[in-house]
């Protein structure tokens, strides 16, 4: 059994959302809320969008239709980013492979209420220490155009030795479906022209997270 296969990539579900969200999310809207007090906006925001991550996930926009004023909304922005700042340096401090629960962690946070789906790229150098992550593709709510070319040229140009492929269904399933495994398969052909290893390929959802190596796809 190779090294990577034995490491464990599975996720279990998160726990329920805890009592506490509600009062944390008003003390952060506070006053700013357009809709009333910050527990009254907090009240709704969470049923609006079925819990404090959604809310946290949510755009500008969808916010602002439910009644935040600018100034909630930007607060709200500056929080989250904080807390998925917070989240990625400890997934990035050691070698991604051996702080994989660590990075699963950091991928929720960051993918798994996102609106619309988002194809991101972990460059990795020879130790598997992360060079740089960075977003290939912004689509719509089930799509996000990936190009394998593009993918391999960026890594050439950072000089990475390995990358780990991520990205989100905003349906909540994580499960694969029939084009991301077209797509994978393109992606690690043109890699391994070069010789650059794709270890994974990483499927964020509300529901959990699926690696297509732990499902055996490739």
């Amino acid at each position: 059994m190779s090294p990577l296969a034995a490491i464990d990539r599975s996720t279990p579900d998160p726990p329920p959302e805890n009592p506490a969200d509600l009062d944390l999310l008003a003390a952060v809207l506070d006053d700013r809320a357009l809709l009333g007090s910050g527990r009254a906006a907090a009240t709704a925001l969470i049923d609006a969008f079925g819990s404090l991550a959604g809310v946290a996930a949510a755009d500008k926009a969808a916010l602002r239709r439910e009644g935040l004023s600018t100034a909630a909304v930007v607060e709200l922005g500056r929080v989250r980013a904080l807390a998925v700042a917070m989240i990625r340096e400890e997934a990035c401090r050691r070698p991604v492979l051996s702080s994989w629960t660590a990075l699963t962690a950091y991928l929720r946070a960051a993918l798994a209420h996102a609106p619309r789906e988002q194809f991101r790229i972990l460059y990795l150098d020879k130790r598997n220490i992360l060079i740089r992550e960075e977003f290939r593709a912004d689509g719509t709510v089930d799509h996000a155009p990936v190009y394998p070319r593009e993918v391999v040229r960026r890594a050439l140009e950072l000089s990475a030795s390995a990358m780990i492929l991520v990205h989100n269904h905003p349906s909540g399933d994580p499960t694969p479906s029939r084009a991301d495994i077209d797509m994978t398969r393109k992606i690690i052909d043109a890699a391994k022209v070069f010789g650059i290893e794709v270890h994974d390929h990483v499927i964020v959802g509300r529901e959990g997270t699926k690696s297509f190596r732990a499902l055996g796809l490739m």
